[in-house]
């Protein structure tokens, strides 16, 4: 199936457990309005017999957004993908790359790069059972099929069953004696390998994902491929996103401050706290807003301390935006 409605996919944030939830991409979302955004990744067996609303729900602003999904068998996948789809969301992608050793107990993530006919058996099931795209993150490689090769076989294999766009990550995946966290440090870069595949591949959609950490190095990457994205950078430090409209999609209008970001946060918490969220559920993603500005700290601090306190609310984020702006203005007077 093609694609209804077009995805720029020129930038987008990583998926990333315990981290990229709802609350966490609404926030990012008031500071770039295009950048396309993903969940975390959800099993198909989760979203078949769990609390959708939960897993799946999101707000409208998010968008674009798309639902990453963990599996390996082919019928699951598409179920789940077929909800996903009419929850509303943008793009189904498929984890093939998550080293855990959870996960690959589990017997998906990385380690079904070792079996590409089952990835494209997933993927050809749940395109006939959505009209939105699938797409497929993996890495180059896991230790034992390490050669561009093997890599290319799996790339071929995936896309004979429809799969036009592939995420990237430029490092293999070693699945026997790395932690997740080794995982993403340990294995060298190889943009290389990525470059060779859009060289080779032209016809596919070939998105970047690994090591980099800047509007200007996302930038110099579109020069050779179709899109790139950025990971812990966007996370730890979110205001990295500020110029992203303007640099990578070329959209005019206001930038935000961080200021603005912060206080439009405040109806939304207001919101999620009738939900019966907890405070802190939505403030601990902000905590890097303020990074590299005088009373960053005191920010950071001041949620930590008080955010988890039972009835905490969003007047507890007004008095941190309150304490950021005062020791900014103490700053500048000396």
């Amino acid at each position: 199936m093609t694609e209804t409605t077009p995805i720029d996919r020129r930038l987008a944030v990583a998926p990333m457990m315990d981290w990229t939830d709802r609350h966490a991409r609404y926030f990012l979302r008031q500071i770039s309005r295009h950048t396309l955004l993903y969940t975390e990744m959800i099993t198909a067996a989760a979203i078949l017999r769990g609390d959708r609303e939960h897993l799946l729900g999101f707000d409208p602003a998010e968008h674009g957004l798309a639902l990453q999904l963990g599996g390996a068998d082919a019928q699951q996948l598409a179920a789940a993908a077929a909800i996903g789809a009419a929850w509303g969301y943008d793009e189904i992608n498929l984890n093939v790359g998550c080293p855990s050793q959870r996960v690959q107990s589990a017997r998906f993530g990385a380690c079904l790069m070792a079996e590409p006919e089952t990835v494209a058996r997933a993927v050809e099931a749940m395109r006939r059972a959505v009209s939105i795209p699938v797409t497929v993150k993996s890495r180059i490689g896991i230790d034992g099929r390490e050669s561009y090769e093997e890599f290319l076989q799996f790339i071929d294999c995936v896309a004979a069953a429809g799969c036009r766009v592939f995420i990237v990550h430029a490092r293999i995946a070693i699945l026997t004696g790395l932690t997740p966290k080794d995982n993403r440090e340990i294995p060298p870069l190889q943009y290389d390998v990525v470059h060779r595949l859009k060289a080779e591949r032209p016809d596919l959609t070939i998105i970047l994902n690994g090591g980099v950490t800047s509007l200007e190095m996302a930038r110099d990457a579109l020069d050779r491929l179709d899109g790139v994205m950025i990971g812990r950078t966007a996370y730890q430090d979110p205001y990295t996103l500020l110029e992203a409209d303007r640099l990578i999609f070329g959209a005019a209008g206001p930038i935000p401050s961080r200021h603005d970001v912060a206080r439009a946060m405040i109806p939304y918490i207001e919101v999620a706290r009738r939900r019966g969220v907890p405070f802190y559920s939505v403030a601990r993603h902000m905590l890097g807003l303020f990074n590299g500005l005088t009373g960053s700290r005191a920010f950071r601090r001041f949620i930590s301390e008080n955010g988890t306190r039972p009835g905490a609310g969003a007047e507890v984020l007004a008095q941190a935006i309150a304490l950021v702006s005062e020791q900014g203005a103490r700053s500048e007077a000396v």
